[in-house]
């Protein structure tokens, strides 16, 4: 039921945009599909919120380097995250906070964990 009251709130955002909350929500509600859930309209937007959550932040670590500022995290160029990982990370914020953080900004905070820049 909570899914199905969110939804209205969601259709108009942007990819990214959707909160740790609603998404775990959707990836939970999916999950028992196992490898199939990914291929399911629900599971095809879930992913494309976070691919958009990558691209948005590729090119803002792209734009801090060409520019000469220091970024927030430094990743390789390429790299892999299963849904294991990505949900695990999602799933280390705390319940009340998960509302009010954005698939943007857990993406960001899981880079700059999974890849510090050097002292």
């Amino acid at each position: 039921m909570p899914a199905l009251l969110a939804f209205p709130l969601l259709c108009g955002m942007a990819p990214g945009d959707m909160s740790v909350a609603a998404f775990l929500v959707r990836a939970d509600s999916i999950s028992r599909l196992g490898p199939l859930a990914l291929a399911t309209p629900q599971g095809n937007q879930l992913k494309g919120e976070v691919i958009a959550a990558g691209k948005r932040y590729k090119a803002r670590i792209d734009a801090d380097r060409r520019a000469g500022r220091r970024t927030t995290s430094c990743p390789p160029e390429t790299g892999t995250l299963s849904p294991e990982q990505w949900l695990s990370h999602l799933r280390s914020y705390p319940v009340p906070v998960r509302k009010s953080v954005s698939i943007n900004t857990a993406f960001d905070a899981l880079m700059k964990k999974r890849y510090p820049c050097p002292a």
